[in-house]
C-alpha cells in the first residue's frame, strides 16, 4: 500500500527541482561550458595526429570488427537484450542493468550537451559509419565516449554480478573473466579512435566517469532495488523523477540527438520499475524458473522470445499512437503550449497555446502556470510513454502471457 512520502524521496525531488532552478536563474550550464569546452576542444585537435597515425592502420577486417564492437555494445543492442535477459529467469540482474544503463545514458549525454564539445574534424580524420545508429551517435557531442562510459558500467557490474552470485570458481577463472572485461573496454576505446568517433581525451573521459558511475552504483543497488521491489510510492516517485530529469537535462550549444536517446531510456526505467513493483511475487522473485534448466528447458525459452518479442514491438506501436493521440489533447486541456518536431505534423513548427487561454483558467490550468511559458516538445512525451509502455510489457504483459501458455 502507498505510504506517505519519506524523508529521501522528498529530499531528491527538492534538490533535483533546486538545481532546475538555480541552473536557469544563474545559467549554470552556460558557465560550465565556457570553463570547459575551450580546454576540451584544444585537446580534440591536439588529438588528431595520433589518430591519424592509428588509422593508416586502415583495413577491412578492423573497418568491421570495430564497427560489430560498437554496434554490441550500443544502448539498440542492449535495448534487445535486456528483455531477453528478464525473460531468461535473472531478473534482478535484469532490472540492475537496465537502472544502471538509464544512469549511465543519462549521466553521459548530459555532460556531452553540457560541455558540447566537438568530435575529431572530418576530414582530416576518417570517420566509419556503417550502421544508421552510428551515423546518429556522430551527431553528437564528443566528451565523454559514451560506448566506453556504458561498457566499464555494464560489463563491470556483469563481472561484479558473476563474482558475488557464482562463488564456486578458483584464481584462473576470476583472472580471466577480469581480463575479458579489460579487453573489452581496452577494444572499444581503441575503436572509437580507430573509426575516428572520438578523441583520446573522450575516451578517457569516458572510461574515468565510467568507473566513478560503476563505484557510485556498487554503493546504492542494493538499495535501489530493494526500493523497487518493496518500497512506498515508487511508481508516483519514479514519475515525478523522471520528469524533473527531463527539466534538468542541459541545453546543448546545438540540438543534438542526446535528449532524444535520455528521453526513451528514461522512459524504459519507469516502466520496468512500475512494472516490477507491480509483479515482482508473481513473476521476478529470486525463486522463479531459468533458461537452461530443467525447469525452463531450452525449447522453452526460445519459445518465450518467439512470443514475447513481437508482443513488445506491438505495445510500442501502440502506446506511441496513443500517446500521439492523448498527450496534445492534455496539453491543450491544461493550457500547455505545445509543438511538435516530427510525430504530430499539425503541431510542427506551430505554437498551440490554446484558445482556452483567455477563457477561464481551472485549477489544473493555475498548477501548470508555475513552469516557463514556452512551447514544450510534445515529442519527449509521446518518446517517453512509448517506451515506457514497451518496458511495462517486458516485465509484466509478456510474462503473463508465459504464464498462461505454461512457458
Amino acid at each position: 500500500m502507498e505510504g506517505g512520502v519519506s524523508f529521501w524521496q522528498a529530499l531528491a525531488l527538492s534538490s533535483i527541482l533546486g538545481w532546475v532552478v538555480a541552473s536557469s536563474t544563474f545559467d549554470l550550464t552556460r558557465r560550465v561550458r565556457a570553463l570547459t569546452q575551450p580546454w576540451v576542444t584544444r585537446r580534440v585537435h591536439a588529438d588528431t595526429p595520433s589518430i591519424l597515425r592509428l588509422q593508416r592502420l586502415q583495413h577491412g577486417f578492423l573497418d568491421n570488427m570495430f564497427s560489430v564492437l560498437s554496434c554490441v555494445v550500443s544502448v539498440p543492442f542492449y535495448t534487445g537484450f535486456l528483455p531477453i535477459l528478464f525473460w531468461s529467469g535473472h531478473s534482478k540482474l535484469a532490472r540492475q542493468m537496465t537502472l544502471l544503463m538509464a544512469f549511465c545514458d543519462y549521466f553521459g549525454n548530459a555532460i556531452k550537451d553540457m560541455v558540447s564539445a566537438p568530435r575529431p574534424s572530418c576530414p582530416p580524420v576518417r570517420r566509419v559509419t556503417a550502421t544508421k545508429d552510428e551515423k546518429e551517435n556522430a551527431m553528437e557531442y564528443g566528451l565523454p565516449s559514451s560506448h566506453c562510459l556504458n561498457t566499464v558500467c555494464l560489463s563491470g557490474y556483469l563481472l561484479y554480478y558473476v563474482l558475488t552470485y557464482c562463488p564456486q570458481r578458483d584464481a584462473i577463472t576470476t583472472a580471466g573473466w577480469f581480463g575479458l572485461v579489460f579487453s573489452l573496454v581496452f577494444l572499444i576505446g581503441v575503436g572509437r579512435v580507430y573509426l575516428g568517433m572520438h578523441s583520446l581525451v573522450d575516451v578517457v573521459a569516458g572510461v574515468g566517469l565510467g568507473l566513478v558511475v560503476l563505484a557510485f552504483w556498487l554503493m546504492v543497488h542494493g538499495y535501489v532495488d530493494e526500493f523497487v521491489i518493496s518500497g512506498q510510492n515508487v511508481t508516483s516517485f519514479w514519475a515525478s523523477l523522471s520528469v524533473l530529469l527531463s527539466f534538468a537535462y542541459p541545453s546543448p550549444e546545438f540540438p543534438t540527438p542526446s535528449f532524444e536517446y535520455h528521453t526513451a531510456f528514461n522512459g524504459v526505467a519507469f516502466g520496468i520499475v512500475s512494472g516490477v513493483q507491480q509483479t515482482y511475487i508473481h513473476f521476478h522473485h529470486e525463486n522463479v524458473r531459468r533458461a537452461f534448466t530443467p525447469q525452463l528447458p531450452i525449447a522453452s525459452f526460445i519459445g518465450r522470445i518467439l512470443v514475447g518479442i513481437p508482443t513488445i514491438l506491438i505495445v510500442k506501436f501502440c502506446s506511441k499512437a496513443i500517446a500521439k493521440w492523448l498527450l496534445p489533447i492534455m496539453c491543450n486541456t491544461l493550457g500547455i503550449p505545445i509543438i511538435s518536431s516530427c510525430y504530430v505534423p499539425t503541431l510542427k513548427g506551430s505554437d498551440s497555446k490554446g484558445k482556452s487561454n483567455d477563457k477561464q483558467s481551472g485549477y489544473l490550468q493555475k498548477l501548470v502556470s508555475i513552469f516557463p511559458r514556452k512551447a514544450y516538445d510534445v515529442d519527449t512525451g509521446i518518446r517517453f510513454l512509448q517506451y515506457a509502455g514497451l518496458a511495462w510489457s517486458v516485465v509484466d504483459l509478456v510474462p503473463s502471457l508465459f504464464s498462461h501458455l505454461n512457458l
